[in-house]
């Protein structure tokens, strides 16, 4: 099978090749966010390929049409330079093929980690049953999680929901989303639940004005980013995209999609671009996939901690809009 990524003239192969050619080239786009994240797209489908090729030499063909999906920040197009796995796999099917997609979730997950690429800590990725499923049981399981609509039912729709297809069948994706979308809507009490399992958001900034730096760990002294900054505009833009039936990943996209109907949210939009550039800009010595999120205290000038706040006040502005205007709305059903 022809590898995606060529270098050089030469075609890469392995795993190991793919991680060496991701090694050189990632610190020239690690700066500049979109080329970044198509570069992530390159070396995961690299991977992915190899990885089939690998399975088919063993198994065969792949036994049915299916679509191998990214979710998390990588279905948001919203990595930075160290990422961890979040993918699954949907095949149009019977059953019993289960064991071939399996099989090659496992391959996949068990490529990516050697090509840099932590396996997910919650096994969110297409080796685990959950993940990798035939169209039929993908619809029933969605099906499953919003009657449940229990905190951890909802976390794995959300996660769910923020995919988007990189090798294969896009509509087998578009048909889950687009009939998990009429369920939420003919039960308008989906909202508060949803608005609910993100309501949780870590404070970064204090009473008095003050940054709050973890106190626990490898936390000790440094902003988890990600927790306090992102989340907000994410989970916010996720809401949103529940209400308005978008079925588009990125947080950007969805702040673009939103603003006919909501200006006073889109007006944030800017807010969110800028924080991705603020991340790159305290990554580029970033050496684990652990530290990616973290930025130490003693790294912010006087004017980074203004704009950091900023953006964090920003987000939690934008999300209460959001829960205020999603709670008046579900009244006005009730």
């Amino acid at each position: 099978m022809k590898r995606l990524v060529e270098t050089g003239g030469s075609t890469l192969n392995s795993y190991g090749e793919i991680r060496d050619w991701r090694k050189t080239y990632i610190k020239d786009v690690s700066t500049d966010h979109d080329k970044l994240n198509s570069f992530h797209d390159e070396v995961i489908t690299a991977t992915v390929e190899c990885a089939m090729a690998n399975v088919q030499s063993e198994r065969g063909d792949p036994p049915a049409p299916f679509a191998f999906f990214l979710m998390g920040s990588a279905g948001r197009f919203e990595q930075s330079v160290y990422s961890d796995q979040d993918h699954g796999i949907i095949f149009d099917g019977r059953q019993e093929f289960e064991d071939y997609f399996l099989a090659l979730g496992k391959e996949i997950a068990d490529g990516l980690e050697v090509v840099g690429y932590q396996l997910c800590d919650g096994k969110v990725m297409a080796s685990n049953p959950l993940w990798c499923q035939s169209l039929h049981s993908w619809n029933q399981q969605v099906n499953v999680w919003l009657t449940e609509a229990d905190w951890t039912s909802l976390r794995h729709f959300s996660t769910f929901f923020d995919s988007r297809v990189l090798i294969g069948e896009d509509r087998f994706l578009e048909e889950i989303k687009q009939e998990a979308l009429t369920i939420i809507h003919s039960r308008p009490e989906l909202f508060v639940r949803l608005v609910e399992n993100v309501d949780f958001i870590k404070k970064g900034v204090g009473v008095f004005g003050q940054l709050l730096p973890g106190a626990h760990r490898e936390q000790s002294g440094k902003i988890h980013v990600k927790q306090t900054a992102f989340f907000p505009y994410v989970n916010a833009m996720r809401l949103l995209a529940f209400k308005e039936g978008i079925l588009a990943p990125s947080t950007l996209t969805r702040f673009k999609k939103i603003k006919p109907e909501y200006p006073s949210m889109h007006r944030f939009e800017g807010y969110f671009i800028e924080l991705l550039d603020f991340r790159l800009r305290f990554q580029q010595d970033v050496a684990s996939y652990e530290e990616a999120h973290l930025i130490a205290m003693e790294q912010l000038t006087k004017e980074d901690k203004k704009e950091l706040k900023l953006f964090m006040k920003k987000g939690y502005e934008l999300f209460s809009d959001t829960k205020k205007m999603i709670d008046n709305e579900c009244s006005a059903w009730s």
